[in-house]
């Protein structure tokens, strides 16, 4: 399975894509650098990310990717560096396509509830065995965010605790 690879030219463009990786089971870390041992490293469905201000940070990347990490970097992509980034990343894969979208996600789970894709995530990551401050950071949110958003899928499901919201969402899952 192909990592994501991504230049993105903002902070909020990166973290949209992050978001939306982190809901697809990807797991996000900051930085480039690498300190595992083992060269493979896609068997753990990582992605690294930051700003790519220089030619070392882009190796740096551009070695993480080559290694199997998923990698998000800002960089304005028309500059000399992002075109240079850009066509060292396509070596790797395809850049600004995550070719493993086959799963199907929260959101896609979602037409059968009456959730927001982000209240979805959330539950998706409880019946994962988070607990709601580590969902919360997944998903880039605050914890008292977060808190809220699950409170209104409560609501909306109709239910009184958050372990009846996910198991609701666990059969919808299911199918």
């Amino acid at each position: 399975m192909a990592a994501p690879l991504y230049v993105v030219g903002t902070a909020a463009e990166a973290t949209t894509v992050l978001r939306r990786l982190a809901r697809d089971g990807w797991h996000t870390r900051s930085g480039f650098a690498i300190t595992d041992t083992g060269w493979d490293v896609s068997g753990g469905r990582t992605v690294r990310y930051g700003r790519v201000p220089d030619a070392d940070t882009a190796a740096l990347a551009v070695l993480a990717a080559a290694r199997g990490a998923g990698v998000v970097c800002v960089c304005d992509p028309v500059s000399a560096q992002g075109r240079a980034l850009n066509a060292d990343l396509a070596r790797v894969g395809p850049v600004g396509v995550d070719p493993s979208r086959d799963e199907p996600s929260a959101s896609q789970v979602n037409g059968t509830l009456p959730v927001t894709e982000e209240q979805a995530a959330l539950l998706a990551r409880l019946a994962d065995g988070e607990t709601i401050a580590a969902a919360a950071e997944a998903e880039f949110l605050s914890l008292r965010t977060a808190n809220r958003r699950i409170a209104a899928a409560r609501k909306a499901l109709g239910v009184a605790t958050t372990r009846e919201a996910v198991l609701a969402f666990t059969r919808a899952r299911r199918g």
